[in-house]
């Protein structure tokens, strides 16, 4: 899709991606010293006009290559899968608190009062700034924005849209902080057909992603909870082409896609998962319990289908539950072939 540009338009997306600053408090003060930066893309004079941002495929190359992590096999090997200049991935980590703001037992993200859960997700920054000194990072909230319900309310759906003025409140946080958002939809017994539409005006914004979750994608028009859920290539590649058409109306940078996972049967027909490059694929592992066994799990169900990119999800609470009784870290995770470049807390 061809649209004309204006000078300073294309300047504001050539500089999307930019550094990082943080308070830990609600009124953020700008902090020299959490900034970073990016060599995903460069200003390239065009007709002495205007200036384009253009990808730089070889540093592009070196950091994927970096993030494989030694991996000998040709599984995740790079088949040439260049985004648009302006993608967060390879070259960021994303660290995400993830939640939702009805209840604080969802996750962080509505657990905690403002000051002190930016106070926290500034803390994780850090730990992750200090063991991979390499990858910079970027803060986001992850917000369950329709989440799956257990009984089937007015539409019969088994699901509840949250109202904008809750989105809105998470919007206002993350400007606070520079921070990135993820929506996030549980469908219940809707679709993403039904869903994604009712949140366009926000996925419209430069800093605004995508979550879905299978888990709770009831096809068998179960109650949700009752069993796990599944998503197939043909779900995925709607919601992909669905952002794709945004970055291409909006002339956004790319955007993300986040698909949990910790199943077999959540994520099926992996094969026909197509990638574009205004869209960039995370499978996010979800599960919790102790790290042998989310370990494991990253491995049968993440590593052994590649897709495009790989995150780990975080359990404050739940991780703790099995002995040894504590949660990965950031050491461990590095560990990782790949080494996933979006870290979810919950």
């Amino acid at each position: 899709m061809k649209n004309d540009h204006k000078k300073s338009d294309i300047l504001i997306f050539a500089l999307l991606v930019t550094g990082f600053t943080f308070s830990s408090c609600s009124n953020a003060q700008s902090d020299p010293s959490l900034k970073t930066s990016t060599a995903v893309s460069k200003i390239e004079k065009v007709a002495d006009k205007a200036v384009v941002p253009t990808m730089d495929t070889a540093a592009y190359r070196k950091k994927f290559n970096a993030m494989l992590n030694g991996d000998s096999s040709d599984k995740w090997k790079f088949k040439g899968d260049f985004p648009l200049a302006g993608a967060w991935l390879p070259h960021h980590r994303i660290i995400a608190y993830f939640g939702n703001l009805y209840s604080t037992r969802m996750g962080i993200l509505g657990e905690l009062p403002k000051p002190q859960m930016f106070a926290k997700l500034k803390g994780e920054l850090e730990n992750w700034r200090k063991a991979d000194p390499s990858t910079p990072v970027k803060a986001a909230l992850h917000y369950i924005v329709t989440t799956a319900q257990g009984s089937p309310g007015s539409a019969g759906k088994y699901r509840l849209r949250m109202p904008n003025k809750e989105i809105d409140k998470v919007m206002a946080m993350a400007s606070e902080i520079d921070a990135l958002v993820f929506l996030d939809i549980q469908v219940g017994l809707s679709n993403l057909r039904e869903e994604i539409p009712v949140i366009e005006k926000y996925l419209q914004m430069p800093n605004v992603n995508l979550g879905i979750d299978p888990e709770f994608s009831m096809k068998g028009g179960q109650r949700p909870g009752t069993v796990i859920g599944t998503f197939d290539a043909g779900d995925i590649n709607y919601a992909s082409q669905y952002l794709k058409e945004l970055v291409q109306k909006y002339n956004l940078p790319p955007k993300m896609l986040v698909i949990h996972r910790f199943t077999q049967n959540m994520l099926r027909d992996y094969k026909s998962i197509k990638k574009n490059p205004e869209v960039q694929l995370i499978v996010d592992m979800d599960g919790w319990g102790a790290p042998a066994r989310k370990i494991n799990t990253y491995k049968q169900f993440v590593y052994a289908e590649p897709i495009q990119f790989t995150g780990f999800k975080l359990f404050y609470k739940n991780d703790l539950k099995e002995p040894p009784h504590r949660m990965l870290t950031p050491a461990g995770l590095l560990k990782l072939k790949p080494v996933p470049m979006y870290i979810q807390y919950q």
